[in-house]
């Protein structure tokens, strides 16, 4: 996926974080966090052997994005003090 792709996936992986764990980050927050999210449920996934969703676009590396983007949002709020909702 190049540059423009991973944007566009990350700040709807993002985006759809931010609505599922109702926390108010804006937009760039989104795009960070949705493409931060991605690489590191990657990095995660590729230290158990994981593969066979690394294709250009598809929906795994969505959901991959998403899950990566909420387990950034409870840190975030670990460290911020804040109970995980």
């Amino acid at each position: 996926m190049g540059w423009l792709g991973a944007i566009i996936v990350g700040g709807l992986a993002g985006w759809l974080a931010e609505k599922f764990m109702k926390s108010d980050m804006g937009v760039f927050m989104n795009i960070i966090l949705g493409i931060i999210g991605a690489i590191v449920l990657n990095a995660i996934l590729a230290a158990f052997d994981v593969v066979g969703y690394e294709s250009t676009w598809s929906w795994a590396y969505l959901i991959v994005g998403f899950i990566g983007a909420c387990l950034l949002i409870a840190v975030f709020r670990m460290f911020r003090g804040r109970s995980v909702r």
